[in-house]
């Protein structure tokens, strides 16, 4: 394993090369950063992987059963599990999707659940990401640069090999195929995670595509290349947001999207990967629910723990998070990418009085909890190793079964005082292994 940590500068610079890069939007600029890879891998043992295996599939049956239900009967609400408010205020639910099945009634084929380990070693499930979840594609291209500078390393050690995420998103798009070929949608060249989507259209054979390359006849989807040949579309694995998707019912503004697309996709003509609508479950109100989910649902106690959580929007959480305030990390339950977090300790006592009373007369938008003292994972800072917070991203895949991929992207936190460990907030990544039989 030493060789891997006297080969990582080598690796950043072919990461960079190969355009292994994150881009983010700040003040109305784009900037494009190396996403820096630290060598020194996560390891999960059997044991433990086949813990969480079974507590994520758990998780994600009972999150796309919710989905099915809150776009159908509304079952979960008319019993009295989840409060109506949460559903109908959240900008997550769209009212356009009610009613619409997606091709066998699959609402999130890929899901990335983001976890973290405490220092008693429990697992924490942080949020659930089930709209556009990215970053799989960072653990394969590094695993693959480490096992050509390292061969040895991967020879010596019995780690689950993560070159099967690709067939295992090729299997899912197929699944639910309606006829024809498999699409991914990019907004273009300076999204955020271009380089992931060029990655995994070349990784599964499945065209990449913008906007412009796409369009609907007759309910049906057709991709027109450069040739001028005109395909049929069965699978649209659509890497841009929901409000994008379709300028006839969404976003009229929008130009990435493709116009009438949601109407093919009603019609039951293509399958969107993820499904439009799944920003419900994204909602840090909803994230509350989800133990709640799963005894619904599938008649189960929960595997994995949520964080301990609290909702303003209940009298005694109120009154809880109010008396201890200067405990808890309070969230607004609409952003993501470490957006929205705010440490009560943090803030003076100016600020802190005026968040109160934010939280008070807006209880709905913000969540309270605990703060978790995750576990810290070594990382190599010029040759020295030091410690930093972690998490973890799993994904999950859905098709003709639920498959958690033995691997993962573990991201850290470069700021030894920071629990957020987004890229977008500067963090970097390291490969997960994943000790094999």
């Amino acid at each position: 394993m030493e060789e891997l940590y006297t080969h990582v500068n080598t690796i950043n610079e072919l990461l960079a090369r190969y355009g292994v890069k994150f881009g983010i939007y700040k003040n109305n600029v784009f900037k494009e950063q190396l996403f820096p890879f630290d060598p020194i891998p996560r390891v999960i043992t059997e044991s433990e992987f086949d813990y969480l295996e079974k507590g994520l599939i758990q998780r994600v049956t009972a999150l796309n059963c919710f989905l099915s239900d809150i776009y159908g009967d509304k079952k979960i609400v008319r019993d009295g599990v989840i409060p109506e408010e949460f559903i109908f205020s959240s900008s997550g639910f769209l009212a356009q999707c009610d009613g619409v099945k997606p091709p066998l009634n699959i609402y999130s084929h890929i899901s990335g659940i983001d976890l973290v380990q405490s220092k008693d070693k429990t697992w924490y499930v942080l949020e659930d990401n089930l709209r556009v979840p990215s970053g799989a594609s960072y653990p394969m291209i590094a695993r693959e640069l480490c096992r050509r500078t390292s061969p040895k390393t991967f020879h010596d050690n019995r780690i689950e090999d993560n070159r099967n995420y690709a067939k295992m998103l090729k299997e899912t798009m197929n699944h639910v195929n309606t006829g024809g070929i498999n699409v991914i949608l990019t907004p273009g060249r300076y999204n955020a995670a271009f380089f992931e989507h060029s990655y995994l259209a070349e990784q599964t054979g499945s065209v990449l595509a913008t906007g412009n390359n796409l369009f609907v006849e007759n309910n049906n989807v057709y991709y027109k290349g450069y040739d001028g040949k005109k395909q049929r579309v069965g699978a649209v694995y659509r890497r841009i947001s929901d409000e994008y998707l379709d300028p006839m019912v969404f976003e009229e503004q929008s130009v990435i999207g493709v116009p009438h697309l949601f109407s093919a996709y009603r019609a039951g003509n293509v399958a969107l990967i993820n499904a439009p609508g799944n920003g419900i479950a994204d909602d840090k109100g909803i994230y509350y629910f989800v133990p709640k989910m799963i005894k619904y649902y599938l008649g189960q106690d929960s595997i994995l723990n949520n964080a301990p959580t609290y909702l303003p929007f209940y009298e005694a959480d109120m009154k809880y998070v109010l008396d201890n305030f200067d405990n808890l990390v309070i969230k607004d339950v609409a952003e993501a990418g470490g957006y929205g977090v705010v440490f009560g300790n943090s803030l003076t006592a100016e600020k802190k009085a005026d968040f109160i009373e934010l939280i008070k007369r807006e209880p709905r938008r913000f969540i309270a909890q605990e703060v978790i003292d995750f576990i810290d994972i070594d990382i190599l800072d010029f040759d020295e190793r030091k410690p930093r917070k972690a998490d973890l991203r799993a994904f999950v895949l859905t098709g003709s079964d639920v498959r958690v991929w033995k691997s993962g992207l573990t991201r850290f936190s470069r700021n030894p005082d920071s629990f957020i460990v987004n890229s977008s907030q500067g963090g970097g990544f390291k490969d997960t292994w994943v000790l094999s039989r």
